[in-house]
């Protein structure tokens, strides 16, 4: 594996966004911090882009070759609040080096006390019915749903991100 720095030397700070298909908008995570990059992942540090009163900044790793979003949730005063996983589908545009994730709606919640919630399942369905998403990206978010599922309940989670 490389160092921080040998990764960032290797791979200029590209552009990161966020698509939403419900709702329908794209968002520049213009505060990301690129800590790592290599061609199966991306580590970033972030601050909130609009104030909350639950969290204030959080760590997301990019697992691109899983299509999952994971992000630890941290509140003002720097503890946990909960490790946030997205299923995501990604987009790469060498001609302006940017990196679009696709949020594809469901996720999970891990809280500080270990409960684990499956969020937005209905909203495949409800994104199928307007033609938002394609039924390949539903089956993708399903099959991979399942596989952080089953890493998750296995107890294998912080195997996929400590390390980078």
């Amino acid at each position: 594996m490389l160092s921080d720095e040998e990764a960032i030397l290797l791979y200029p700070t590209p552009i990161l966004y966020r698509k939403r298909f419900i709702p329908n908008e794209i968002v520049n995570l213009k505060n990301d911090r690129i800590v790592y990059i290599d061609d199966c992942r991306i580590k970033t540090e972030w601050e909130v882009l609009k104030p909350r009163n639950d969290f204030a900044s959080g760590i997301s790793w990019y697992l691109l070759d899983r299509g999952f979003k994971i992000s630890k949730f941290f509140n003002a005063d720097g503890e946990l609040h909960c490790i946030y996983c997205d299923i995501v589908e990604y987009e790469y545009n060498q001609a302006e080096n940017a990196y679009v994730f696709s949020d594809l709606l469901v996720d999970i919640v891990i809280h500080s006390d270990g409960t684990v919630n499956v969020l937005d399942i209905g909203e495949i369905v409800e994104a199928l019915e307007q033609s938002l998403i394609s039924l390949e990206q539903a089956k993708d978010a399903l099959t991979k749903l399942d596989a952080l599922l089953e890493i998750i309940y296995s107890g294998r989670l912080m195997d996929l991100i400590e390390g980078f």
